[in-house]
């Protein structure tokens, strides 16, 4: 259904699933690499002390590349680390258990950066749909855009 569904909104366009990694690379389409993430994350003020959860069972450019990023942070978790060996026996191959174990985690956290062409990205919305339901709901009033109406200390000012 899903690819049905996409095949009518891209009107026959060439999906990202059909590229690999350096094909997106080299066309600016491109996954981050673990270097990249722990730059942006460092540049958006996460240090040691924060803990990561990797949702991706392919990283890019491999285990080799990964553990950049894991120096980095070293409190990164994957499935295989948070889970025991019995739990993960009952999700093995199973691509929507798997999902929902990240969906669970992107959930529960803080902050989700998306550093891959699929689709756990498209999560978001409904991650944040379902905390609107769980009475985390934040309204946006009118008034409150930024860019209408700017705070008097704003930022853009000279």
């Amino acid at each position: 259904a899903l690819a049905k569904y996409r095949q009518r909104i891209w009107g026959g366009r060439v999906l990202n699933s059909q590229f690999t990694d350096e094909e997106l690379r080299s066309q600016g389409r491109c996954p981050l690499t673990p270097e990249e993430i722990g730059l942006l994350l460092a540049a958006l003020g996460f240090d040691n002390s924060t803990r990561l959860y990797l949702a991706s069972h392919k990283v890019y450019g491999g285990e080799a590349r990964i553990s950049t990023l894991r120096d980095q942070f070293p409190k990164m978790e994957s499935k295989k680390s948070l889970a025991s060996s019995e739990e993960r026996v009952l999700i093995k191959g199973k691509a929507s258990l798997l999902a929902a174990v990240d969906y669970y985690v992107g959930m529960h956290s803080d902050i989700f950066v998306s550093a891959s062409p699929g689709n756990m990205h498209n999560a978001l919305a409904v991650v944040e749909g379902h905390q609107n339901r769980q009475g985390q709901l934040r309204l946006r009033k009118p008034k409150q855009s930024i860019y209408t109406y700017p705070a008097p200390d704003c930022m853009c000012q000279a």
